[in-house]
This record gives structure tokens, C-alpha cells and sequence, in this order.
């Protein structure tokens, strides 16, 4: 018998029914009402059992920003928030642009043994935006990138973006593009708009996005490609998508919890915790973006976890750095915006949270709980409320945005291929081997 053998008992699906899941040698075994084994058991106390969550969009700072995170910490703050998956974006130091830095990562998150790391390969040689990185040999490396990002970069170069739009079809491969055109944001600190003017900041606005948004829905309709929007924010943005999907275009996008939660009012405060790129928007951006979440125009929810020691955000607004954590709060933010608020039940949100992001990135392993695939499962109390403790998370940095707000949902236990990661609520020390 295996470490990783046990029966769940006691637990939910999202809709509702009670079910007991059986697992033997890290894989799903049996899914029932009322089993019986003669393995060790765990209660799920009534608790609702989805398939862990997903995140195409993660900065573990590892290799070369340690002190803001490292994919061990990183991935202890992701199963704290339910996550069995995680994306790592490109930004690193050295920038992982070549075969070796990804596969770097990709060991670094099989040393860990508490998630899923999948890197995120760059699309230009040092996210300079001047000329294509190695995307074929981090495709045939043995971290097998699918996904590919400048992200915290635009690729503004239309050329540039139609070759790496073309050259991923080869693989399969998708671009995930952070719309934002460089020329109209020099110097922007945050949304454009009343507050902005107000405060004598200089504004962000939102044509900046969408202009990028409308001319890659073109660029990777033209060359029948795969497409897909980071951190979308604007209600323009939305309907672009919209239009996109309505005409049968590959494109997917994605939305972070602090967009569906926060606004820009929040600068008044002058405080750079809010100081987030892309920035927060308007109520009016905020709603559709929660309405294009809920009817599927936005496909899943990232979390664009953003980690920064304390003095890149203890200081004044335009010295600070753009960026927010979000690993341990994005389910709770999400059931708080999108659940409590009656858009969206917990089916569509292990959709736009698990099984969605699972298919875009071809994660076969992830997305799902089914007999014979890997027990990548989350047990989350869906009656329990808890307040965030910055102080508390296991991130390295602690800039979230939600610090003493109260939250509902907590993540109870999480089993990453069968292994007890999380239990109650605290790191069980145990890891996949």
C-alpha cells in the first residue's frame, strides 16, 4: 500500500452530490456514494471536492529574483489556494528564452514535488521585442513549452507577432499576448479617467489594450493561429472578445480576481499596493468583466501572482513596482465576486478555474476528476469564511491587495497526484517523489 492510498469520505461535487473518491498509487480509483476500503480514510466533513486549480499565469521569479519568490514558495502558496497547476512566466533572470532556463524551472518545480510547474516559454530573445526566441527547442525540450509570453512586455512589432503566431502552429503552441501598446502608456501610472486627473497621475488608457486586442483577433485570424489575452481589464476589451469568438476566431482570454474585485478609486489612497499592471479600472469595466467571466467570453481566471520584497512597494506610488500576490486568495476572491453575487455557481467556477485553463494549456493530468487520471483534487469549505493575513501566507513577499479582508471559501485539504499536500488548511510537509 502505497503513502498516497486513501479513501476520501464525505464530500460534495459542485452540484451538489455527495460522493466518496478512492485513491491507489497517486490515480483516482473509484468514485462513489458509501464506499467501503480498507485504506486509511479522510472526512471531507461535508466539504465540496473540485479538481485542482489552474494558473496560466504565474511569477515564481526563479531563476534570479529569489528574494521575491522561488518555486518553492511559490508552489507552497499555490496549494494553500488550491492549485495543482502552476504556468511560470518568462520574466526571470536569466529570461527564460532558451531550452536550458525552462528546463531549469521545470526541475526546480519536480524538486518541490507540491504542484504541477509548467514554464512559460518568452517569445522574444530577452523579452526586447526585436527578434524571435529559441520557441521551437523550448518546444522539444524536455519541458515541452506549449505556451509562449513577453508577458510585462507587448509584442508591439505586428511583424513580429504575425512570425510567432505562424511559427507556433507547428506545435501546437499558443501566444499569450499582454495587450498594452508601449507608445500610448510611457510613464502611465494607472487607469486613465476622473481619478487619474484628479490625483495628477499620469493615465493608462484603455485604448491601449484594446488596440492590441482588436489587431491580434485579426493577425491570428489571418494566419489561423491560436490566441490568447492576458489580464484583460476594459469593458472594450470584452466586447472584442466577444466579437472574436462570435466569428469562430482561436482566441481564448483570461481575467485576474483583483480586475473582478478592486478599482481604480483605490489609488486615492496613494497606496502602491494597488499599483498593478495592467492598473485597475472602472466599476463599469469591473462589471463586465465579471458579465464576460460568467457567460464564457473570458475563458478562465489567472491569477498574474506578482510577488515583490517590501521595499519595491514601500515607497512612494511612481517608484513602486507594478504588481499584486494572488495564489492564496484567487478562489476565495473569485467565490466572493462571481459567487456571492449570484453570476456564476461553483460548476462554472471549477470550469473557469481548473478544467478551462487545463485545455488551453494542455495539461491532460489536470482539469478534471475522473477514474484513472491522477487525484489532483482540492477540498474547499464553501460555508467558512477567513480574513487575510499578509504576515500569514507562504508567498516570499507579501503585496496582496486583500490584506484584513474577509473572505469566503477556504481551502481545506489539496492532493497533488494523490499526495496529501495540504491538510486542514496547513502544509502536511509531504510531497510527490
Amino acid at each position: 500500500m502505497s503513502d498516497s492510498d486513501f479513501l476520501l469520505k464525505n464530500v460534495v461535487t459542485s452540484d451538489g452530490t455527495p460522493i466518496d473518491l478512492e485513491v491507489r498509487e497517486h490515480r483516482i480509483a473509484r468514485i462513489g456514494n458509501t464506499l467501503t476500503s480498507d485504506l486509511p480514510s479522510i472526512d471531507g466533513d461535508g466539504a465540496m471536492v473540485l479538481p485542482g486549480l489552474v494558473d496560466l499565469h504565474t511569477h515564481l521569479r526563479e531563476p534570479g529574483k529569489e528574494n521575491s519568490e522561488t518555486v518553492l514558495s511559490g508552489s507552497q502558496a499555490a496549494v494553500k489556494g488550491g492549485y495543482t497547476a502552476l504556468s511560470a512566466m518568462a520574466n526571470t533572470s536569466p529570461v527564460a528564452d532558451t531550452a536550458g532556463v525552462v528546463e531549469q524551472v521545470a526541475r526546480l518545480g519536480k524538486e518541490a514535488g507540491l504542484c504541477d510547474v509548467f514554464p512559460i516559454g518568452a517569445v522574444t530573445v530577452g523579452l526586447k521585442g526585436e527578434s524571435l526566441a529559441e520557441l521551437s527547442a523550448m518546444a522539444q525540450s524536455a519541458a515541452r513549452v506549449r505556451i509562449f509570453s513577453d508577458d510585462g512586455n507587448c509584442i508591439s512589432d505586428p511583424l513580429l507577432m504575425r512570425r510567432a503566431l505562424e511559427y507556433v502552429k507547428a506545435f501546437g503552441g499558443v501566444i499569450a499576448q499582454h495587450a498594452q501598446d508601449p507608445l500610448l502608456t510611457v510613464g502611465s501610472q494607472m487607469n486613465e479617467g476622473v481619478v487619474s486627473s484628479r490625483l495628477g497621475l499620469k493615465g493608462w488608457p484603455s485604448v491601449a489594450e484594446e488596440s492590441i486586442i482588436a489587431r491580434d483577433i485579426l493577425m491570428a485570424h489571418y494566419v489561423q493561429s491560436r490566441l490568447h489575452i492576458c489580464h484583460l481589464t476594459t469593458k472594450g476589451g470584452v466586447e472584442l472578445v466577444r466579437w472574436a469568438k462570435g466569428q469562430g476566431i482561436a482566441v481564448t482570454a483570461e481575467v485576474t480576481p483583483h480586475h473582478l474585485m478592486l478599482t481604480d478609486d483605490l489609488a486615492e489612497s496613494y497606496d502602491p499596493i494597488y499599483k498593478v499592471n495592467p492598473p485597475l479600472r472602472t466599476k463599469v469595466d469591473v462589471q463586465a468583466l465579471r458579465e464576460g467571466l460568467a457567460d464564457g467570453t473570458i475563458d478562465i481566471v489567472a491569477t498574474d501572482h506578482a510577488p515583490h520584497p517590501a521595499e519595491d512597494k514601500d515607497c512612494e506610488w511612481s517608484a513602486a513596482a507594478f504588481g499584486m500576490i494572488g495564489l492564496e486568495t484567487a478562489l476565495s476572491v473569485v467565490a466572493k465576486a462571481m459567487i456571492e453575487s449570484g453570476l456564476m455557481d461553483w460548476q462554472t467556477l471549477a470550469l473557469r478555474m481548473s478544467t478551462t485553463p487545463a485545455l488551453i494549456g494542455g495539461y491532460e493530468d489536470h482539469g478534471t476528476i475522473e477514474v484513472g487520471k491522477p487525484a489532483n483534487i482540492i477540498v474547499v469549505d464553501t460555508s467558512s469564511t477567513w480574513t487575510v493575513d499578509r504576515n500569514k501566507l507562504s508567498s516570499r513577499s507579501s503585496n496582496t491587495p486583500f490584506h484584513d479582508f474577509t473572505l469566503p471559501a477556504r481551502v481545506t485539504h489539496t492532493f497533488f497526484r494523490g499526495v496529501h499536500v495540504l491538510g486542514n488548511g496547513q502544509l502536511t510537509g509531504r510531497k510527490y517523489e
